[in-house]
């Protein structure tokens, strides 16, 4: 598995969310700067974070997007999920069949790898990563 931009934007757009949030809604376009990742591209992740309720949005003046779930209520997987990235290494994604009608020879090292990563990325919130980066570095 080689996670895309698609999880990667996604959960930085996310980490860039909670780390600013003043209470007030943050605009796309604002994340975009801050982050240097397409305006168009964060519209896309959005609508799917909004579909998954992990954010929710104000319309109007003033508007933009808020988290609709305390940062320390997310974890990493949920967001990876939500906007439709797969977390298996396996090339057959679970089917038993992947290899002329049997597992292949590593599809139980795969399946245990892809737990592993699903176990620590669901073990990771948003403000943990966000209290991490501060204490390491100050800044985020």
């Amino acid at each position: 598995m080689q996670l895309t931009t698609k999880g990667r934007y996604a959960v930085t757009a996310m980490l860039d969310l909670a780390s600013n949030d003043t209470g007030k809604p943050i605009t796309l376009d604002i994340i975009s700067q801050r982050q240097n990742i397409s305006l168009s591209y964060l519209e896309q992740l959005f609508a799917k974070l909004r579909r998954a309720e992990l954010v929710k949005s104000v319309r109007g003046p003033g508007g933009g997007y808020l988290l609709n779930i305390l940062a320390k209520d997310i974890n990493l997987t949920q967001i990876i999920e939500a906007v439709d990235e797969n977390i298996d290494l396996r090339r057959c994604s679970g089917t038993t069949g992947c290899h002329n009608g049997r597992q292949c020879i590593s599809h139980q090292l795969w399946c245990e790898v892809s737990g592993q990563i699903r176990e620590f990325l669901s073990s990771k919130t948003l403000q943990m990563v966000i209290d991490d980066q501060q204490q390491n570095t100050g800044i985020l």
